[in-house]
């Protein structure tokens, strides 16, 4: 009993007083229901029966309770007494009692829908990625339509308040009707009382003290096996709306994908034109690409966030990412390691299942056996290709883009599978090389880490484990996940190992999620639908689900991608604006120098500055045609001399010019030609004709550079200049035509007139003045510096010298005696000179006197021929008597008049052959080697280097990956 308004009332007064709809006002007995202070006067003396009072939560699965259990026979007879005298409002009662029971009934099962109905929705998928599918013009409603006129077209609320029922009244009401319940005087509403208490009211509590304690226990024991009963029809109802609802999603994936084709087609044919634009996956995969080749100089580190997926070697990550991708795209191997570089998947959302690399515009049908194939086996010539020799593994990333109909936007890498053991065949350090690839990844502090773990192995085998728990101690972006777990509950005894590592219990590394799935039955052959559905028939079958060790949402690959694309978005707009200011600092940095050191130059980063070099080059090789024809023979007459008067002078001239008449002396010089003539003039003539083209193709490059050239291209010049000349092979057939042309030229010995006789003697005593003072300088090294020398600048000979010295006065005096010496020392006469200076206290080996001799009598030879030489300025008389009953004798101008005419007649020949053919050869040699340095970036990189290049290179990409952030993060907000 309690008080209420100042008077005692009972148990059922309490009840009815308190608000089951929140409405804390106390009620005085005296304003209650007329019908329920009747209800009080006349059962405030009865038993109430005891009840439970336990609130039981049931769905449409449950069963309804048992009926509460009749009021007992002995009620007295007073009771019996009121229904006599007071039918009248006994009858006003149960037509009372039936509309609250009728009113009480629709609102708990409003209730009761309204909380089923949100209960399933939370099983429903997100269908927001779907928006593409509804046209444009939907979107565009919005713009068209007024919302503030609408907004203020609509009522007050105070107006819509008084359109409302009264809650308190209501409050009142179900007060009541509870209350009318509680006492069991309605027996068919027990349903509906567990409906109220179900809603979070409090439990009507018996108020029969007297009550039997075996009712009590019976309750309890009911309660008990209920609740169980409860929870499994609840769960299996859970797994059944799982799946209805992952079939229906399916089915809805197809019928878009189907859509989605139907609006291209309209598309292409021009029904509906519309500009499509970059997926917001794509622009964030782009910058990533850029990323991955940006070397920071300004500690601007790549910390943009991706999906990281490691694992021990055969542990199933390749599997894992192939059902994310819905496509089998990865070469497989038993055992053998397969992936052998980190490959970067982007994958997005299309209507068509397709795949491309980064740097290759052609698409993989994933719907087509023999494009998987394909795609497979490009993929491992990559890796291949991307592994350099003596190595196992590659940290080159391989750019990969996969889009189809459902599949999660995201972006993952996939790394090499880390081993305990490095085996035959495999580099030394593999292993090492593995972990700083692995680790390179995941130290990104924005990275998710996807770790993979196999089921089906000792989880005590584990490496990868120790490794992910070094990087990410705190488990703040690992999302764990294990496979083979058909494999697993298959062999393992307790399952329950099964729940401690989807728990966490097991290892010692700490993960925002944990999610087993199956990928198949190890068959290389099985198709990504038939894998799906052994996965979800084997989960709707597994005890691991049935028995509650594993949560419905950790399994199957689909809630795995779910989960991780989710990560992977919440991570992105958590760290995408940081980066985009860290570029920004970098670029203003960049800026500033490049004002500071290079203000009047623009900003050519490493190919437009090729570009550059590569005009100008072309242009130097076109300016050789430019090149007058006199200045073409005037240059190769002189080198080729130069290049074969050595060879003229000792092995033709000097051995000709030792004969005793001219008939010998024209005999030799005829043998002698012909034999240099056959054997090695003309290669010599084109060794010099090559050379000069070059010198004048270095030559122009020099003067050029005079004017605007940049420092910066000398070595590409360079480079191009020899690897042209590399290339560049003479025409053979030019050859032989010159040899014949040479022949012909020094067969010839008429001199026409005077002004060609004075030509060849002023060449021959060009050349032997020339050849003169070469001799006397070869005697001064020998000797040592003369008595002049030696008092003005205080100098004196060495030992080796001073015998030299004395060696030639000896030969000096033999040469006096006998002017028509031979060339050659005779033994008896070195034995003379050596005895001589013997005599003179001079000891000397006879290999030096000999060496002496050579000299001094070129110098002496030399001597005597230019006498000759001036002799003959007035000897084309007796040339033109063929020197018949004449005392002078010139054949050694004719000599070198057929050598001079020779020269002239090759460097013509030559001149020829460069301007027609060989010029525009060169040019064509050069521009294939620019083309090749353009298309090999490393070589641009070795000859365009320096700072000012680097610079530029710099500021490029920071501008390139600011703007592809900027127009992420813009797309981003839009998509928000």
């Amino acid at each position: 009993m309690l008080r209420v308004g100042g008077k005692m009332t009972c148990m059922a007064c309490r009840n009815l007083v308190s608000n089951n709809m929140g409405v804390k006002v106390r009620i005085p007995l005296q304003k209650l229901h007329p019908l329920s202070r009747a209800i009080h006067h006349r059962y405030s003396n009865q038993q109430v029966p005891p009840h439970r009072t336990a609130a039981r939560h049931i769905s449409t699965m449950s069963r309804l309770p048992m009926r509460p259990p009749k009021p007992p026979p002995g009620s007295g007879g007073r009771g019996h007494q009121q229904q006599r005298n007071f039918w009248m409002l006994r009858l006003a009662a149960r037509i009372l009692r039936l509309r609250y029971i009728v009113l009480g009934s629709a609102v708990g099962g409003g209730y009761t829908a309204k909380k089923t109905y949100e209960e399933w929705k939370d099983f429903l998928p997100d269908f927001s990625e779907y928006n593409w599918v509804i046209p444009d013009y939907i979107w565009e409603l919005s713009e068209q339509i007024d919302l503030e006129k609408l907004a203020k077209a609509l009522p007050e609320m105070e107006e819509i308040a008084k359109l409302l029922p009264d809650m308190n009244k209501i409050g009142e009401n179900f007060a009541f009707l509870k209350s009318l319940l509680s006492t069991g005087i309605v027996t068919g509403a027990s349903g509906l009382h567990l409906l109220l208490e179900t809603a979070g009211e409090p439990a009507l509590k018996a108020t029969d003290a007297s009550a039997p304690a075996s009712t009590e226990a019976s309750d309890k024991q009911y309660k008990k096996s209920s609740d169980k009963e409860k929870l499994d029809q609840l769960q299996e109802e859970l797994l059944r709306t799982q799946m209805k609802y992952q079939r229906m999603l399916e089915r809805l994936e197809k019928e878009n994908k189907e859509l989605r084709k139907v609006v291209l087609q309209k598309d292409d044919k021009g029904i509906h034109q519309r500009k499509i634009k970059k997926s917001l996956i794509d622009l964030y995969s782009e910058v990533l690409d850029i990323l991955s080749d940006y070397d920071s100089n300004y500690n601007t580190q790549d910390h943009l966030p991706r999906v990281v997926v490691v694992g021990d070697q055969s542990a199933g990550k390749t599997s894992v990412l192939e059902m994310i991708a819905q496509a089998r795209i990865f070469p497989r191997g038993s055992g053998e390691m397969m992936t052998r570089s980190p490959v970067k998947v982007t994958l997005s959302e299309g209507p068509h299942h397709v795949a491309m690399f980064k740097d290759s515009g052609r698409e993989f049908d994933l719907g087509k056996e023999e494009d998987l194939a394909a795609l497979r086996h490009e993929i491992e010539l990559r890796m291949r290709k991307s592994v350099k020799e003596g190595q196992t593994v590659s940290p080159e990333t391989i750019s990969l883009s996969v889009k189809g109909p459902g599949i999660q936007r995201m972006v993952l890498v996939d790394l090499p599978g880390v081993i305990s053991t490095v085996t035959s065949g495999m580099a030394p350090d593999t292993k090492e090389t593995i972990f700083s690839i692995s680790k390179a990844y995941m130290q990104n502090p924005n990275a998710i880490i996807l770790c993979i773990q196999d089921g089906s192995v000792d989880a005590e085998r584990s490496i990868v484990t120790d490794l992910v728990s070094q990087m990410d101690p705190h488990g703040k972006r690992t999302i764990f996940v294990l496979t083979k777990v058909d494999l697993a509950e298959k062999n393992l005894a307790s399952p329950s190992r099964i729940q401690q590592i989807v728990e966490g219990k097991l290892f010692p590394m700490k993960a925002l999620g944990y999610f087993a799935v199956v990928t198949g039955k190890g068959s290389t052959s099985e198709s990504i639908d038939s894998i799906k559905d052994y996965e979800e028939d084997f989960f709707q079958n597994s005890r691991l689900l049935r028995d509650g060790m594993l949560k419905a949402h950790q399994v199957t690959t689909k809630n795995l991608s779910l989960a991780v694309s989710d990560c992977f978005w919440k991570m992105v707009r958590e760290s995408v604006e940081q980066q985009a200011d860290a570029f920004k600092a970098s670029r203003f940095n960049l800026e500033t120098e490049w004002k500071n050191n290079y203000p009047r130059l623009r900003e050519l980063d490493r190919n437009e500055l090729y570009e550059k070099a590569k005009n100008e080059i072309l242009d130097e090789v076109i300016s050789l045609s430019q090149v007058t024809p006199k200045h073409w023979e005037a240059i190769l007459q002189k080198k080729l001399w130069e290049r074969v008067s050595t060879h003229v002078i000792e092995n033709i001239y000097l051995p000709a010019a030792q004969t005793m008449n001219s008939g010998t002396f024209n005999t030799t010089v005829d043998i002698k030609l012909k034999q240099w003539t056959d054997k090695q003039l003309p290669h010599k003539a084109l060794e010099v004709a090559w050379e000069t083209l070059q010198e004048e193709f270095a030559r122009f490059m020099a003067e050029y550079k005079g004017k605007d050239q940049d420092d910066i291209f000398d070595k590409l010049k360079e480079a191009v200049k020899d690897e042209s000349i590399k290339r560049h092979k003479w025409n053979e057939r030019a050859m032989d035509s010159l040899r014949v042309i040479q022949h012909n030229a020094l067969e010839d010995r008429s001199i026409t007139d005077k002004p060609q006789w004075d030509a060849a003697i002023q060449f021959m005593d060009e050349t032997l003045q020339s050849r003169l003072k070469d001799t006397e300088s070869v005697i001064q090294d020998m000797v040592g510096p003369d008595w002049k020398q030696r008092w003005m600048n205080w100098s004196s000979r060495t030992a080796d010298q001073h015998i030299r010295n004395e060696t030639k006065n000896e030969l000096e005096r033999l040469l006096k005696l006998n002017e028509e010496h031979t060339a050659y020392l005779a033994n008896d006469e070195v034995t003379t000179v050596r005895k001589n200076l013997e005599g003179r206290g001079v000891q000397v080996d006879p290999v030096l006197i000999k060496d002496t001799w050579h000299q001094m009598y070129r110098r002496h030879f030399l001597q005597k021929a230019l006498i000759h030489c001036n002799l003959c300025k007035k000897g084309f008389y007796y040339y033109q008597r063929h020197f018949v009953d004449a005392e002078l004798e010139c054949n050694d101008v004719v000599l070198f008049w057929r050598i001079q005419r020779m020269l002239m007649i090759t460097a013509n020949t030559l001149r020829q052959q460069l301007t027609n053919n060989e010029v525009r050869r060169l040019e064509k040699n050069v521009k294939e080697v620019l083309e090749d340095f353009g298309e090999d970036s490393e070589k641009k990189k070795h000859l365009i280097i320096g700072r000012r290049v680097q610079l530029a290179e710099d500021l490029k990409k920071v501008r390139e990956i600011q703007e592809k952030l900027e127009a992420f993060i813009e797309a981003l907000h839009k998509e928000k």
